[in-house]
């Protein structure tokens, strides 16, 4: 796989920063190593172009005519290899050269076939956007997870003041069920699957810090946690946090409003340890807002939906901890692609995908475009592309406050130089 040309730019009017971005697209694609027949774009736009989605993709559709495919959607920011645009106009896409029988695009029109279909086409992971507003949006999220060999999707949700547009073209038009659809669409879920001749690799980093040890659920109605551990579930919280409601309920309130709840799934294995490495929930956990307190039954209602058998952990943002997770996820990528142990063949990146949410980006890493610049320093200067998200997707499930990273790879070329 060739590296991936990209493009991105940021102007009060859309075809202004479009041309900017093609300017940087043909640049690279005249460059050594990049892609210069593109076949699939990816292609991100800041809810401010929200209302000039088709204007947009029709744009770009005629500028590149080797580019038959696209996939995207819109955030309320964008983001490409050290930049950041948040809450501004701006667009950011990559182009990819890939053989036709490793991705197939899909959307609402031309769904992902089943695994074992007659399709000819086996999905090893897919990249999914999705509208928040979907009904049953997490079952929809794991059911296309089933649809791939590997169980496991990544991905983000549209984050939009206006339009939750999402961009899903396929053969130029000619895959079955398409039909004349236009490739911006509107609900429910699209994206591009990967074959398993693919190198992907793809990381969660976290947003938050832990406060005390994980906890198991043992007792829980609909989103409202009733016991941690056999203990009444609000005593165990405000244990954690040191304050009481009898004392000073005004305190209690407001430590209690800085506090999420980290969920993990009840097939984990029990009892859980306590958390080793400060800063560092683990991929595993998705974050939620406790919503409320029952002071009757002594329990946590959490914008989720929750059960026994779960663990729980409470946690709060903290940007420190987000910059060190952020590190450490770029560090393990960089060690799977150059393995110690020969003869593992070393590999390098051709591309990459960064979900981040929206609760993360402008100031949150200490100044604009910081979590983009340190992302650049860990993992190197890659050709990078990727959007600020309502939520996020990985494995089979949505997350809150945190990022997905995923990077194409591909073999070194071998050092003809001597």
């Amino acid at each position: 796989m060739k590296l991936c040309p990209t493009g991105h730019a940021t102007h009060p009017q859309w075809r202004m920063a479009a041309s900017l971005a093609l300017a940087q697209l043909r640049g690279y694609m005249a460059l050594p190593g990049y892609a210069d027949m593109p076949n699939l774009g990816l292609l991100y736009i800041t809810d401010h172009y929200a209302s000039e989605a088709q204007a947009i993709l029709d744009f770009f559709s005629a500028e590149l005519p080797t580019v038959t495919d696209w996939s995207g959607t819109v955030g309320v920011g964008v983001c490409a290899s050290g930049a950041e645009y948040f809450d501004e106009p701006a667009l950011a896409l990559m182009l990819l050269e890939l053989p036709v029988d490793q991705y197939r695009v899909f959307s609402g029109v031309a769904p992902l076939p089943r695994t074992g279909s007659s399709s000819g086409f086996t999905a090893h992971t897919a990249l999914v956007h999705a509208d928040g507003h979907t009904p049953d949006l997490p079952g929809l999220i794991a059911e296309m997870a089933e649809r791939t060999s590997s169980g496991s999707v990544f991905g983000g949700l549209a984050a939009s003041r206006g339009p939750r547009v999402q961009f899903a073209v396929s053969g130029a038009g000619t895959v079955a069920g398409q039909g004349a659809a236009s490739g911006v669409f509107h609900g429910g879920l699209s994206g591009v699957a990967w074959g398993a001749g693919l190198g992907l690799i793809t990381q969660v980093t976290q947003g938050c810090q832990p406060v005390g040890p994980r906890h198991h659920i043992t007792a829980a109605q609909d989103n409202v946690v009733l016991a941690l551990d056999g203990e009444p579930a609000l005593d165990v919280l405000l244990r954690t946090l040191g304050v009481s409601l009898q004392a000073d309920p005004h305190q209690a309130v407001e430590r209690v409003r800085g506090l999420l709840a980290g969920l993990t799934d009840p097939t984990k294995s029990y009892p859980l340890p306590t958390v080793q490495h400060p800063g560092h929930l683990g991929a595993d956990v998705r974050v939620r807002h406790i919503v409320g307190l029952d002071g009757i039954r002594r329990g946590i209602a959490l914008a989720d939906q929750v059960q026994p058998g779960m663990g729980l952990q409470f946690c709060q943002r903290h940007a420190a901890a987000a910059r060190a997770d952020l590190v450490r996820i770029c560090t393990e990528v960089r060690e799977e692609l150059a393995p110690d142990l020969a003869p593992l063949p070393q590999r390098h990146i051709t591309g990459a995908i960064y979900v981040s949410c929206s609760g993360r980006g402008g100031n949150h890493f200490g100044a604009p475009g910081a979590e983009l610049q340190l992302l650049r320093h860990a993992l190197g200067d890659v050709p990078l592309v990727g959007f600020f998200a309502g939520g996020e997707i990985a494995g089979q499930h949505l997350y809150g406050y945190t990022a997905v990273l995923t990077v194409f790879t591909a073999p070194e070329a071998p050092d003809i130089s001597d």
